[in-house]
């Protein structure tokens, strides 16, 4: 969440008032980066700044933790393993830690994980996950135009655009939308390298018409205004996946199918795993709706997106 009272929150970090800490986070434009309200930083202009609620939504943003007063360690109360885990990824932005390599240092995973979301919402793995893909394609959101470059037959480009319940990135291809993906989605990172692999294309920040009028139609679309999108896609796959996002594509608006449901609507009845599988490596989310299949007991099953997003999803389908 951005918070709005910008001169309030400027003077406390003027003052540099501590009861402020761990109230707000201020990012800023500048240099992409995110503190606490006390940090002994060059306080920048009050116009370089964004104050946002959580760590978690300057992170969804695409700015990354300071290294003078490290935010995500709340001022210092974080365990020592995290202490020292923070200071690993903060040198190496590239990072990779799975579970085993956590044991291997006598780390708990499940206490790192633990402490992550309690303290930050996130996991550790989508903390790391959003640092890399923050550190490949920076802050640059839809109409940041300034600082993005066009698409052309030889480039992706990549955008963040902001919805009700989380930043997703947008990627588009001189054609049209190419992706759509959560930016806390555990596959994203592999969604980004299927794109370049494609389309044979390098994935840069950028600009697109596509962009502006896939912001306005999702903004439509989550008011309640919209049933349908109108926005130009580029769908690449193999000839199975782009079979399963068609059929996906002509389930109507409210309503729900069951994979089985699906594999018989592809002529295939007995590829209801197939038909999951491809399901879940749809790019293009929401527009491309994979979170109107659900289980034939009809159980919220197998969403990339989060089972809490796809419930919101259906529901606000069918209040509409």
């Amino acid at each position: 969440m951005i918070l709005k009272d910008t001169d309030a929150l400027y003077q406390a970090i003027v003052d540099k008032d501590k009861k402020f800490e761990g109230k707000f986070y201020t990012a800023v434009k500048t240099t992409g980066i995110f503190c606490n309200p006390t940090c002994t930083a060059k306080i920048p202009k009050q116009e370089n700044l964004v104050f946002y609620k959580t760590t978690k939504d300057a992170l969804m943003d695409g700015y990354r933790p300071c290294k003078v007063c490290k935010p995500m360690s709340l001022s210092g109360k974080a365990p020592g393993d995290v202490k020292i885990l923070l200071q690993e990824i903060a040198e190496n932005t590239t990072i990779k830690f799975k579970d085993y390599d956590l044991v291997k240092r006598g780390i708990s995973p499940d206490k790192v994980r633990k402490w992550f979301q309690d303290n930050h919402d996130l996991t550790f793995q989508d903390y790391i996950r959003i640092i890399r893909v923050n550190h490949r394609f920076g802050t640059t959101k839809i109409g940041d135009s300034k600082n993005g470059k066009k698409a052309d037959k030889n480039t992706i480009v990549i955008t963040k655009i902001p919805t009700p319940f989380g930043t997703m990135i947008a990627g588009a291809s001189t054609q049209g939308i190419c992706m759509l993906e959560f930016m806390d989605r555990r596959m994203l990172e592999t969604q980004l390298n299927r794109l370049e692999k494609y389309y044979s294309s390098n994935l840069v920040s950028g600009i697109s018409p596509f962009f502006a009028q896939l912001n306005i139609e999702l903004q439509e679309y989550f008011g309640g205004s919209r049933k349908t999108f109108d926005v130009p896609l580029d769908i690449k796959g193999t000839q199975f996946q782009e079979i399963v996002w068609e059929a996906l594509l002509a389930i109507p608006y409210g309503k729900t199918n069951s994979y089985q449901d699906q594999a018989i609507a592809i002529n295939n009845p007995k590829a209801v795993r197939a038909v999951a599988k491809a399901n879940g490596d749809n790019r293009i989310g929401i527009i491309i709706p994979c979170h109107r299949v659900i289980g034939k007991d009809g159980k919220m099953t197998g969403y990339g997106g989060k089972i809490w997003r796809k419930e919101y999803l259906l529901k606000l389908e069918s209040k509409a």
